[in-house]
């Protein structure tokens, strides 16, 4: 089988859904030790950005896409769509990255 194709759109170019395989979700968690993290951050900020918190922040995405494209193969789905991530502060220094969408089996058209 072809990797799953993920989309925050509804559909696909040049395919068509035939069948609606229920909602997927991928989940990451990325936490910052706040001790070793400041001198990282002190180091690493450059215009209001820290380098170290993107490239995790990227991880947890990454993570959640696999978990996400893992749960439609399971399903046999080809597509996910409608896919969004959501981000929340679950304690202090820990954030939940969450992606979830529609798992879909498509046609060519």
């Amino acid at each position: 089988m072809d990797e799953v194709t993920i989309t925050t759109t509804d559909g696909l170019d040049g395919r068509e859904v035939s069948e609606y395989l229920g909602v997927v979700s991928g989940e990451a968690v990325v936490g910052a030790n706040v001790v070793s993290d400041i001198a990282a951050g002190i180091r690493d900020v450059v215009g209001g950005r820290s380098g170290s918190y993107e490239k995790k922040i990227e991880t947890a995405r990454t993570e959640a896409i696999e978990d996400l494209r893992a749960e439609a193969e399971d399903l046999g789905a080809d597509a996910v769509v409608g896919a969004s991530f959501d981000y929340e502060e679950m304690a202090e220094g820990m954030l939940w990255v969450n992606l979830s969408g529609t798992a879909v089996e498509t046609q060519r058209q």
